[in-house]
């Protein structure tokens, strides 16, 4: 009887290979799990080193005697609206004062209020500053003899710095840098946000999402974002869907690794049991 022969006997006789089989399967997954855990408090401190306890207050475009331009905005864009569907090229610009005038006016907009604002437009890239919510470390809260796992609020104040593209049926924007004053954004934080899918909640308006989607380019220009439409062109994207999931890939991947890693490890560790149980089946 040979080698080989002897330990697949003594391997199909003896429970021990497959007790560490489980135990390393039930090992990976506590690492797993463990890895996890590390890797998103170890993310929640350092979105803790740039961000606050408290939101910054954005300025809102007041509206008060402003019907006028109200108005002349609104022509605009339902004239835009409309056009969309003819058979000649057709534009809106829209300044700085008119994206933060369409914040303060149209209640689709109301979510951007007080947290998103517009200061300068230039040939590369749009400005506004910012104020937006985010989840920091999660917490257990007890109430009585329960307990619900909430999550401590930190927001993120300062500038953001992007340009607007196309994704698809939406306008996004990719962000070049954000800056928060005193402090350093990690390029990891930034990297992970950008495409920011600000028009996101519109794709079902009855209004905008139709519009959005009949666009085939979006530019700057002359201090203006420049939405425009030409029959016969194809929108191109300039994000692309492996850019949007960038941040997840990354998070698999190093998860994924770590993962055949520990595995080819747990099996190292099993081949050596067997082996070692068969030698001394061999020679007892």
């Amino acid at each position: 009887m040979n080698d080989s022969k002897v330990i697949k006997d003594d391997s199909a006789r003896s429970p021990f290979a497959g007790c560490f089989i489980f135990i390393a399967a039930m090992l990976v997954m506590v690492f797993l799990i463990g890895f996890s855990v590390l890797t998103l408090f170890r993310q929640f401190n350092e979105i803790a080193k740039f961000t606050g306890e408290q939101p910054v207050p954005i300025e809102i475009t007041s509206l008060e005697n402003r019907e006028a331009e109200i108005n002349a905005l609104s022509e605009r864009v339902e004239h835009f609206r409309q056009q969309l569907d003819g058979t000649e090229e057709t534009s809106l610009a829209l300044s700085a004062d008119d994206l933060n005038l369409a914040i303060a006016a149209y209640e689709p907009f109301k979510e951007l209020r007080g947290t998103f604002r517009v200061t300068s437009i230039d040939d590369k890239n749009i400005n506004a500053t910012i104020s937006f919510p985010l989840n920091g470390k999660p917490r257990l809260t007890r109430e009585g003899e329960s307990g619900t796992i909430t999550s401590d609020s930190r927001y993120l104040n300062g500038t953001m710095v992007a340009a607007p593209h196309l994704l698809k049926r939406e306008i996004v924007l990719s962000l070049d840098r954000i800056e928060v004053p005193g402090k350093k954004v990690a390029p990891e934080f930034t990297n992970q946000m950008s495409p920011y899918r600000i028009t996101e909640r519109y794709l079902k308006d009855p209004l905008i999402g139709p519009a959005m989607a009949k666009l085939t380019r979006v530019e700057l220009s002359g201090g203006r974002v420049m939405l425009i439409r030409k029959p016969g062109e194809n929108p191109v994207d300039l994000i692309t869907n492996d850019q949007v999931d960038s941040a997840s890939g990354r998070l698999f991947k190093t998860l994924g690794i770590a993962a055949a890693c520990f595995l080819a490890f747990a099996g190292i560790i099993v081949l050596i049991g067997v082996r070692a149980k068969a030698r001394k089946a061999r020679n007892p």
